[in-house]
C-alpha cells in the first residue's frame, strides 16, 4: 500500500501511510475539510478512519457523475466512471490532486517533484480539452497530440454539474460555462443586477464559443489566493469547537448579509454550502472575508411568489425573502449605481415567454427591500 504526503505548496503539513498511521507536521496549514489524528499501532479503527479521511478529500476534488459530460471526460482520459470515493480518489491522484482552488496536493512520499513544476497556475490548459469538458465531444487524434499532462486536471477538479471549461488568455484563466440557454441568460443577466449593489461578485460576461452563448469569468484564485467552501468550514468548525456562524460573523458578517439580499432580488436558488465560502491567504493559510459572490445560472427559478424560496443559507428554516429583510436592516440595501435601462429587454432575453412577468417580480422585491432599509444604512 502507496503511502502519501500532503502537500501545501511545497511544504509537507502531513503524512499518511498505507496503514492508515500518520503524521501531521503543520496542524495550521492543513485542508479546512481534512482531519487526521494520530493513532497507536493497535489502533484499527483510528487508523481506517484517517484513510477514509484521506481519499474522501481526495475524491472532494474531482468532478461528480452529475456533472454534464463527466463520463465524457473520463473517458477522454482514459479513466474509470468513478463512482465510490477510493475510485474518485484515484484519479485525484494520479493527477497529485491538483485543482484551481487552492495550492495543496499531494505525492508520494519518496516522489522527488515540487510544487513549481507541476502546478495548475503554470503548467495547464493547452485548450486541447475544452471541447470535450464544454460540448461533451471525443479528443481528436490533433488534440490528444496537443494535451500535456496536466491540462485536464484543471476540468477534472471543477465542481457543479453544467458544462464548464477552464481556458487560458494572455496568462489569465477564464471559465466557459454553458448548458441551458435559459441558464446562462439568468446569469448574465444576475451578474449585471448584481454590479449595482456593494459586495464583491465574480463578473459574467457573454461569449461565444463554438456559435452558442456561454457565460466567462474570471478565475479568482491564484497562488497567493485560494477558497474554502462552507461545507469545508462547517467541517473544521466542526473540528475545533465552534460553529460555522461563528465563523461567518467573526469574519464577513456585511458579506454574509449582502450576499442574501443578492440572493433574493436575483431568485438564486443554488446558493448551498458549496457555492459560498471564504478566500483564504495561501502565505499563512488563514480565512479572510468571503470569496466573491458566483454561480447565478439557476436565478430567476423561484420567481412565483415575492417569499421566494427557502434560504438556504439563514442560521435558522426561514424564506428568502425574509433572510433579506433581515439583512437590509442589519448592513442597509447598498446600491452603488441604477439599474439598467434596459432591464425589461434583458428580462425577456432570459426568459422569452415570462419576461415580463420576471421584471415585475424584480421590481417587487426590490421595492420591499427599499421600503425596510434604514434611512441611514448601518455601518
Amino acid at each position: 500500500m502507496r503511502s502519501y504526503a500532503i502537500m501545501h505548496l511545497d511544504r509537507r503539513v502531513a503524512t499518511i501511510r498505507g496503514d492508515g498511521s500518520c503524521t501531521v507536521y503543520f496542524p495550521r496549514f492543513m485542508p479546512y475539510n481534512l482531519y487526521l489524528e494520530r493513532a497507536e499501532a493497535g489502533d484499527l479503527d483510528a487508523r481506517m478512519n484517517n484513510l477514509g479521511n484521506f481519499y474522501g478529500w481526495c475524491a472532494s476534488r474531482v468532478l461528480t457523475l452529475d456533472r454534464k459530460y463527466a463520463k465524457e471526460i473520463l473517458n477522454s482520459l482514459g479513466m474509470k466512471q468513478a463512482v465510490t470515493d477510493r475510485e474518485r480518489a484515484e484519479i485525484s491522484i494520479a493527477y497529485h490532486a491538483l485543482c484551481l482552488t487552492d495550492v495543496y496536493w499531494v505525492r508520494e512520499l519518496r516522489e522527488n517533484v515540487t510544487y513549481g513544476e507541476i502546478n495548475l497556475y503554470d503548467h495547464s490548459l493547452s485548450d486541447a480539452f475544452v471541447d470535450v469538458s464544454l460540448r461533451g465531444r471525443q479528443l481528436t487524434a490533433q488534440n490528444a497530440a496537443l494535451l500535456g499532462r496536466y491540462d485536464p486536471a484543471g476540468d477534472l477538479a471543477t465542481a457543479g454539474v453544467a458544462p464548464k471549461a477552464w481556458i487560458r488568455r494572455n496568462g489569465a484563466f477564464w471559465l466557459l460555462k454553458d448548458g441551458d440557454p435559459r441558464e446562462v441568460e439568468a446569469e448574465l443577466l444576475a451578474s449585471k443586477i448584481a454590479r449595482c449593489f456593494d459586495v464583491a461578485q465574480v463578473l459574467y460576461e457573454p461569449e461565444i464559443y463554438d456559435g452558442q452563448r456561454v457565460s466567462a469569468s474570471r478565475l479568482i484564485t491564484s497562488k497567493a489566493k485560494g477558497i474554502v467552501p462552507m461545507e469545508f468550514v462547517d467541517v473544521y468548525a466542526a473540528n475545533t469547537d465552534r460553529t460555522a456562524r461563528d465563523i461567518v460573523n467573526s469574519h464577513d458578517r456585511r458579506g454574509y448579509y449582502m450576499m442574501n439580499i443578492v440572493d433574493y432580488l436575483v431568485g438564486n436558488t443554488d446558493r448551498h454550502w458549496g457555492n459560498w465560502g471564504f478566500e483564504v491567504d495561501n502565505r499563512t493559510n488563514r480565512l479572510e472575508k468571503l470569496h466573491p459572490l458566483m454561480d447565478f445560472n439557476r436565478a430567476f427559478n423561484a420567481y412565483d411568489t415575492v417569499e421566494g424560496a427557502r434560504c438556504l443559507t439563514a442560521w435558522e428554516n426561514m424564506s428568502q425573502k425574509d433572510a433579506a429583510i433581515r439583512a437590509v436592516k442589519a448592513v442597509g440595501f447598498n446600491p452603488v449605481k441604477p439599474l439598467p435601462d434596459d432591464l425589461p429587454a434583458l428580462f425577456d432575453r432570459a426568459n422569452a415567454t415570462f419576461g415580463a412577468r420576471l421584471d415585475a417580480m424584480f421590481r417587487q422585491r426590490l421595492d420591499l427591500l427599499r421600503q425596510v432599509a434604514p434611512t441611514k444604512s448601518p455601518g
